[in-house]
């Protein structure tokens, strides 16, 4: 028997071994003392197929260091990183999938470890309520994995997310600047708050499906700083209102929105004759 086949019978038998010690409890406490790392490296992927990824992350742990400058040290690091993803640790398993293809540059899962690493910080990210600072890095591991495989599979599945995470952003900015509008002149403009916060808004996001609501917030922030201003700006800032209504209807012909848009219209002309 050839050497190589050899090896792989072994590490074959071994496999099968694993797989049959699965259902022990005491010989899995007995192989996370043993100093056979292939054996433990085994029983560790034994584990992983089962789905059982606590007892898997555990053992690969243990074994993590022993791999290197092995063949398995490339597939260990990615099983652990897999481990940690299907608990939903995504933290962890974003760091360990970095910690892969910043070791392995060139590696067999170099690409799918980058889209990984992405993916977990998507799902890791806050209700738009939130700090949205997991939001932010989540986007950069996007664009960066793009950067670098411009023709992937998973890149269509990747712009999903990306999209969907600006209008986490944006729905953020809405908030704030819906927050400006309802404040109103308590101690201070807020109204010019709201515009600039949602024009900003509009301007770093123009393709977010929340551009009618920012649009039509703007468009009430005018109307309403005219009505609520000072006799010598009123003027003024009726016609900004007027003019944001025609960019609105532009826009957006047959808003939800129209029919209240149409009053401030009506209201701001009369208010200027």
């Amino acid at each position: 028997m050839s050497n190589a086949r050899y090896f792989v019978m072994k590490k074959l038998s071994t496999f099968l071994l694993a797989m049959v010690l699965l259902t022990s409890c005491t010989q899995y406490a007995k192989v996370q003392k043993s100093m056979d790392y292939d054996y433990k490296y085994e029983l560790a992927k034994a584990y992983y197929m089962e789905g059982e990824y606590s007892q898997a992350s555990s053992l690969l742990e243990d074994v993590l260091a022993f791999m290197k400058g092995t063949i398995f040290a490339e597939e260990s690091l990615y099983m652990l990183s897999m481990c940690y993803y299907n608990m939903k640790d995504y933290v962890t398993a974003s760091q360990y999938f970095t910690t892969y293809f910043n070791t392995y540059p060139k590696g067999v899962y170099t690409e799918l470890a980058r889209f990984m690493s992405a993916k977990a910080l998507y799902l890791d990210t806050p209700d738009p309520r939130l700090d949205q600072s997991s939001t932010v890095r989540a986007i950069n591991e996007i664009q960066v994995f793009t950067e670098y495989f411009p023709y992937s599979e998973y890149k269509p599945l990747a712009n999903e997310m990306l999209y969907e995470l600006h209008d986490r952003l944006v729905e953020k900015e809405y908030r704030s600047a819906k927050l400006y509008y309802d404040l109103g002149n308590y101690m201070g403009n807020n109204y010019r708050a709201c515009i600039i916060t949602a024009q900003n808004a509009l301007n770093d996001y123009p393709y977010t499906k929340l551009r009618e609501e920012l649009s039509f917030l703007v468009l009430r922030a005018r109307y309403s700083m005219a009505r609520e201003s000072v006799q010598d700006k009123m003027i003024d800032r009726y016609r900004d209102a007027i003019d944001e209504y025609h960019a609105f209807k532009n826009e957006f012909p047959e808003s939800k929105f129209m029919k209240e848009a149409d009053k401030i219209y009506r209201d701001s002309q009369k208010a200027i004759k």
